[in-house]
C-alpha cells in the first residue's frame, strides 16, 4: 500500500462580476493647448475641467456631458494633435482603456468619415473583441451664409446612402450638442436602455445659445424634425411646455435594421460583452459538453448575464423596467456544429416605449 496523501484544491468556477465599461466614454477632439495633445486624460464628475483643459471646442462638450451626466460621471478624454487623426486616438487609447462609446467632437465634414470611424470601430470587435459605438459631431449651420434650407440640404447630403449602425450623426446646432447628448445618454439614474427622448429624465442642461441662420430666421421645430427624419439627432421642445429635451439617437443603420436606434444597440453590445468573457472561460473546458445535462447547465451559464440585466424594481406600485425583458424558454439554444465548436444563440428582447402619443377624447351628450 503506498503513504497516504491529501491533497487540496482551490478551484476558479469563474462566478465573480463581469466589470462594465457602460456609461465610460471616450471623448475625442482636437486639443486646445500643445501641452494637452496626444495624451489620455481621465475625468470624472468632480473634475475641474475649465482648469485641466485649455479653451477649446473639445471643452465645451466635456463641460456639457460632465453637466448633464449628473453624478459618479467618468470618462476619458485624447486631444489629438495636428498630424493625428480620429482613428489614431481611438486606438491608442484602447491601449490603455476600454470604452463603451466613442464621442467625437471635431466635427466631421464629409460621408466618407463618417463611414471611416465606423469601419474601424467595426474592426475593434475583431482585434480586440471590444462592442463600441460612436457619437459624431457633424457641422451646425454656418450663420454668414446658410438659410435653414440650405443647411438641411447639406446635411441630409451627408448622411445619404450611409449604412453605419454603430454611428451616431450629432448636428452642432447650439455648439455642444454631442456634449450633451453624450452626458445625457451617462446618467445614471436611467437604464442605457432608455432613449435620450425620455422626457421623465428631465430637461437638457447647459446647451449652447439657439442659432439663427444667414436670414436671421431662428431654429424652429420643423428644421428639427426635417432632420431627424433623416436619422440626426437633435434636441426639441414641446410647445407649452417647459424645458428643452431630445430627440432619439438614432444611428447610421440601413433601413429596416435591428439597430436602428441607440437604446437597442447598447443592450445588446453590453450583453455582447459579458458572454464573451463567459465564452472565454468555456474553451477546451469539458463543462462544457454535448451531453444533455451539460448543454442544461451552460444555458443558464450563458444566460446569466440576461438575467441581470432583466432585473426590475416596484416602486409604490410602479414598475422601473430592467434593460431588456426577462429570457424565457427558447431564448437560447447550443449547437455542436462538429465534436469540437459550439455554436450558441441568445435572444435580447426590449421593452417598447411610446414616442409618439396620440390621445382621442370623446363627448358624450347623453341625458343618461
Amino acid at each position: 500500500m503506498s503513504l497516504g496523501k491529501v491533497q487540496v484544491n482551490n478551484l476558479n468556477l469563474g462566478q465573480g462580476d463581469i466589470q462594465g465599461v457602460e456609461r465610460h466614454f471616450l471623448f475625442v477632439g482636437r486639443a486646445g493647448s500643445v501641452d494637452e495633445e496626444s495624451q489620455l486624460f481621465s475625468i470624472g464628475a468632480k473634475t475641474d475641467l475649465e482648469k485641466t483643459f485649455a479653451d477649446s471646442p473639445l471643452r465645451d462638450q466635456l463641460i456639457a456631458a460632465q453637466l448633464n451626466a449628473g453624478q459618479n460621471w467618468t470618462a476619458a478624454v485624447y486631444p489629438i494633435a495636428e498630424l493625428e487623426t480620429i482613428v489614431d486616438a481611438i486606438d491608442r487609447a484602447n491601449e490603455v482603456q476600454s470604452f463603451e462609446m466613442v464621442v467625437v467632437c471635431a466635427e466631421q465634414t464629409a460621408s466618407a468619415e463618417l463611414t471611416d470611424i465606423h469601419d474601424h470601430l467595426t474592426s475593434l470587435q475583431a482585434t480586440l473583441g471590444r462592442f463600441v459605438s460612436a457619437l459624431v459631431a457633424v457641422p451646425g449651420i454656418d450663420v454668414a451664409t446658410q438659410t435653414w434650407p440650405a443647411y438641411e440640404a447639406a446635411t441630409i447630403a451627408l448622411q445619404a446612402d450611409i449604412a453605419a449602425h454603430l454611428v451616431v450623426p450629432v448636428p452642432q446646432l447650439h455648439g455642444n450638442n454631442v456634449g450633451v447628448l453624450a452626458g445625457r445618454l451617462c446618467d445614471r439614474s436611467v437604464s442605457i436602455a432608455d432613449s435620450p427622448m425620455r422626457v421623465a429624465t428631465g430637461s437638457v442642461l447647459g446647451l449652447g445659445a439657439a442659432p439663427v441662420d444667414s436670414e436671421n430666421e431662428p431654429l424652429s421645430l420643423a428644421t428639427l424634425e426635417t432632420l431627424a427624419n433623416k436619422r440626426m439627432s437633435v434636441p426639441q421642445w414641446y410647445s407649452d411646455f417647459e424645458g428643452i429635451y431630445w430627440s432619439d439617437a438614432q444611428t447610421l443603420d440601413a433601413a429596416g435594421g435591428d439597430y436602428q436606434y441607440l437604446e437597442h444597440l447598447r443592450p445588446v453590445h453590453k450583453a455582447s460583452r459579458e458572454v464573451r468573457v463567459l465564452a472565454i472561460r468555456r474553451v477546451a473546458n469539458r463543462a462544457l459538453n454535448s451531453t444533455p445535462n451539460s448543454i442544461e447547465l451552460n444555458k443558464s451559464y450563458f444566460m446569466k448575464p440576461l438575467r441581470a440585466m432583466s432585473k426590475s424594481t416596484t416602486i409604490l406600485g410602479t414598475q422601473f423596467p430592467g434593460d431588456i425583458k426577462p429570457p424565457v424558454e427558447g431564448d437560447i439554444n447550443i449547437v455542436w456544429t462538429t465534436n469540437k465548436a459550439v455554436v450558441i444563440y441568445l435572444v435580447v428582447r426590449p421593452y417598447n416605449s411610446p414616442k409618439e402619443i396620440t390621445v382621442n377624447i370623446m363627448l358624450d351628450l347623453s341625458s343618461n
